[in-house]
């Protein structure tokens, strides 16, 4: 599918569709739709008032055009209120028009939207990703596809003529989202931790970025007992993924983003039991996906800041060799942690992750995981939690999420909740009391950096969706990814 911008006069336009957007309780029709009506014999009046359109947020209604003319159909599109028009606004009235014209067997569409804050670059970008996410098919595990109608070959994105840089910058930010989907979709028997090295490898290989994987022997070294705790029972050897962007000129920023790699979770000798989801468990590496969609998507766009993409990949499992509950692990920080349940084990291979990057002289780290239920308890499916005790960072990746679309909300650190975990035989347990869990998990994880302003976010709700939902659609969504990019390029 190729998406271009075009400077064609809404009158002269041809193609299959033709999309445009109407604000709420204004779909009077003046100027150029005046006249694109009077050209189609009313037709698009008619369609107001039969329809009843009143133009709010993502509603649409379409009908064929009288033959002779050089579009076949017409799209209306809701755009709300103008004065809520936000640049996600734009993307989602994006992503229901491509969904519309698909299913209208359009092959060449044309969408006129409003130009969102006087930022035609904006607008380009977020109708582009929009476009893209929505139309996005995941079909590597059928035999056949469901879908063989014909697919969007090329859309026209009107008035927004001059910008192939944002249509450039929305297609390498989509491709980093489709990675970590497609990541986050595979089963465990497709993404383990080799093949997760093998993704990031291949990302070096192809725009030119530093790697270094780490394998058990070199984690030894490098003391990550919490990290092989995890590992030491599954048949699979785990991997340390250490990848670098390092920009042509001096970086303004020394960054690292971090992903929590849990490419199976069966909860370990705390085997999740029925209605625990444990068939679901492919999408507890839903932060490495993130991480590595997002290293995909900042190597093509190459920013002037470095860039320390980091996983330490395993599965949690069951065997002779397992951590049992009671076991007491080092961390490489020297922290020694109690296991009072191997089934909060993202935060022991989290631990170490953050150890080695404070270590690597940054100005900030981000850490996304699937790590708690209890987050999702607070939030719903929507909604991820940030943790961060630096409010520059915090205020960093709120501006970066809302930008993206992406929902992010602060909860607090309250540090008398560490008190929850507190162990008799060592520094610290990896659970505490159920009340708060993800507010002790994030305590958790703060014993384990030291110098470097840092973040975490619990991605545990939106990595995944059951139902539609706009331009994620549903399965796995690839949140994050554009919260990233933003984070990095701000």
């Amino acid at each position: 599918m190729t998406i271009r911008p075009n400077e064609t006069p809404l009158l002269e336009w041809a193609g299959d569709t033709l999309a445009i957007g109407l604000f709420e309780d204004a779909v009077e029709l003046t100027g150029d739709l005046a006249a694109l009506d009077e050209k189609f014999a009313g037709i698009l009046k008619e369609l107001i008032a039969e329809e009843e359109f009143t133009g709010k947020t993502n509603s649409t209604i379409f009908t064929r055009v009288g033959a002779g003319n050089l579009v076949r159909k017409v799209i209306l599109v809701g755009l709300g209120k103008p004065e809520a028009l936000k640049l996600d606004t734009v993307r989602r009235i994006a992503a229901a028009v491509a969904k519309v014209a698909k299913k209208q067997k359009t092959k060449t569409l044309g969408i006129s939207l409003p130009v969102w804050n006087n930022d035609p670059a904006a607008t380009a970008q977020a109708i582009a990703e929009g476009t893209q996410l929505a139309l996005y098919q995941d079909t590597r595990f059928k035999s056949e596809p469901e879908d063989k109608g014909p697919q969007i070959e090329t859309i026209d994105l009107l008035g927004l003529g001059g910008q192939e840089a944002a249509i450039t910058r929305a297609n390498q930010i989509v491709s980093g989202v489709f990675l970590a989907r497609q990541l986050v979709a595979a089963p465990a028997n497709a993404v383990t931790p080799i093949t997760l090295a093998e993704t990031a490898q291949a990302i070096a290989t192809d725009y030119g970025l530093q790697i270094e994987i780490l394998e058990r022997e070199d984690c030894e070294k490098l003391g990550m007992g919490a990290f092989l705790g995890v590992a030491q029972a599954s048949d699979l050897p785990p991997k340390f993924i250490h990848l670098t962007y390092k920009p042509e000129t001096t970086a303004k920023r020394k960054l690292a983003i971090i992903g929590k790699g849990l490419t199976f979770d069966s909860g370990g000798l705390n085997i999740k039991g029925a209605g625990s989801g444990i068939e679901t468990m492919k999408i507890d590496m839903g932060g490495a996906a993130a991480t590595l969609g997002a290293a995909k998507a900042i190597a093509q766009i190459k920013p002037d800041v470095e860039v320390h993409f980091i996983s330490a990949a395993t599965e949690n499992m069951i065997s002779g060799r397992a951590m049992h509950p009671g076991d007491v692990l080092t961390a490489s920080n020297g922290k020694t942690i109690e296991v009072n349940n191997t089934d909060a084990e993202g935060r022991l291979t989290l631990a170490d992750a953050l150890v080695f990057a404070d270590k690597l002289g940054l100005d900030a780290i981000v850490d996304l995981a699937t790590l708690t239920g209890a987050c999702v308890v607070a939030l719903g499916n929507d909604i991820a939690g940030l943790f961060t005790p630096d409010d520059a960072v915090a205020s960093q990746l709120e501006k970066a999420a809302e930008s993206a679309g992406e929902k992010i909300w602060r909860l607090p650190m309250e540090d008398k909740y560490f008190e929850g975990l507190k162990s008799g035989i060592a520094d610290m347990k990896n659970t505490g009391p159920r009340p708060g869990g993800s507010i002790t998990a994030s305590l958790f994880l703060k014993q384990f950096v030291k110098e470097t302003p840092w973040a975490h976010l619990d991605i545990a709700g939106p990595v995944w969706e059951d139902k539609e939902n706009g331009y994620n659609g549903s399965g796995a969504t690839g949140f994050g990814v554009r919260t990233l990019v933003n984070w990095v390029l701000s």
